[in-house]
């Protein structure tokens, strides 16, 4: 969502990959063990970097959205702390044939059955294969 970065942030002047409008328009929570002040960019894109996990970035990303869906990206560990939280109702894939490497496997050690996941949309077009994956209400 930010930039490639692992670790201590190198540059502090660096405001991550996007330019100077990313393509948000919304505050964006930034997930790191590293902290770093709020970066607010064009277009009402403010980065907030947070330092203390995962439900505190969803909570504080639940009060900007107010009455809004909060959306969750990043990498195959976010996700996977999410899932395993059982703190995704609704996931949207967009799968394109493009061959980039061996990457992170976005479903290590999740078991999407048993957290009640079930596919209600799949569509295919010209660039992509999109794919709804929904979690039940017991």
């Amino acid at each position: 969502m930010f930039g490639p970065i692992r670790g201590p942030w190198p540059d502090m002047n660096w405001k991550g990959w996007w330019g100077d409008n990313p393509p948000y328009h919304v505050p964006v929570f930034i997930l790191t063990h590293h902290a770093r002040s709020p970066i607010e960019m064009e277009g009402n894109t403010t980065f907030h970097f947070v330092t203390c996990g995962i439900s505190e970035a969803l909570d504080r990303a639940r009060d900007a959205a107010g009455s809004m869906d909060v959306r969750i990206g990043g990498g195959a560990n976010t996700i996977q702390q999410y899932l395993h939280a059982g703190l995704i109702d609704e996931m949207h894939f967009a799968i394109s044939p493009v061959l980039l490497g061996s990457g992170e496997r976005l479903f290590e050690g999740v078991d999407l059955r048993t957290s009640r996941y079930k596919c209600v949309q799949h569509v295919a077009s010209e660039e992509a294969f999109h794919v709804v994956l929904r979690r039940e209400v017991k």
